[in-house]
């Protein structure tokens, strides 16, 4: 019952939709009708500012963290092995994010909220695969590819990591990080489209139209 209730409110506390709070109290009346309409920290950024934006980061990576320290600490009696309710609980937090109950299933990328959950679980890979996004956006100014690409490299660098070391990592880590990366191209579709057709818009600090703005959170 316990584990029961952990996994439902990992994924209602994944659901709150802090874009979109944090904004409204900053003086953005919608920020799904601004910009790209999306309520990731990019978005934000652009609609609000930088502290606006810092603050919807921060608690976004909040939910993903929070979900695998309270699953950790409150339950593990009924699927009995803690780190697969640990693991279930963060990515119910990602899946809360991008499909949250509370506006509509239209949320954000995830991409924030699986940091929160991964760096907690794995920190090494998730080094890795935020090392991958760094070095992308910094040399391609793309987030949506760095976005991708880091979500790509956590599997990746979990199944090395494990061939060289086999007791390394739970069994059940590589499967969860597969279906967290599936789930991640699926929320960059349409970036991934805008990609290849050449017209994804470049990441820049500088002032621009807020409906240039592209979206990761």
């Amino acid at each position: 019952m316990y584990d029961i209730l952990i996994l439902l409110l990992a994924y209602l506390f994944g659901s709150i939709p802090f874009g979109l709070v944090i904004t409204r109290l900053f003086g953005v009346p919608d920020i799904r009708s601004v910009g790209s309409g999306n309520i990731g920290a990019t978005n934000v950024l652009r609609t609000a500012g930088i502290f606006p934006a810092l603050l919807v980061t921060l608690l976004d990576i909040a939910k993903g963290t929070l979900a695998v320290i309270i699953a950790g600490s409150f339950g593990g009696y009924l699927l009995g092995d803690i780190e697969y309710l640990k693991l279930v609980a963060g990515l119910l937090a990602i899946l809360g994010h991008v499909f949250p109950i509370f506006i509509g299933f239209r949320g954000g990328k995830g991409i924030n909220t699986a940091l929160g959950v991964f760096i907690t679980l794995l920190i090494i890979p998730t080094l890795i695969a935020l090392a991958i996004f760094i070095i992308s956006v910094v040399i391609t100014r793309y987030v949506s590819l760095g976005s991708i690409l880091a979500s790509l490299t956590l599997p990746i660098s979990i199944f090395v990591l494990k061939t060289l070391n086999p007791g390394q990592y739970h069994p059940v880590y590589l499967p969860v990080t597969v279906i967290f990366a599936v789930l991640a191209i699926f929320a960059h579709r349409t970036n991934i489209k805008r990609l290849v057709n050449g017209v994804e818009n470049k990441f820049s600090f500088r002032s621009k139209p807020a409906s240039e703005a592209e979206d990761y959170g």
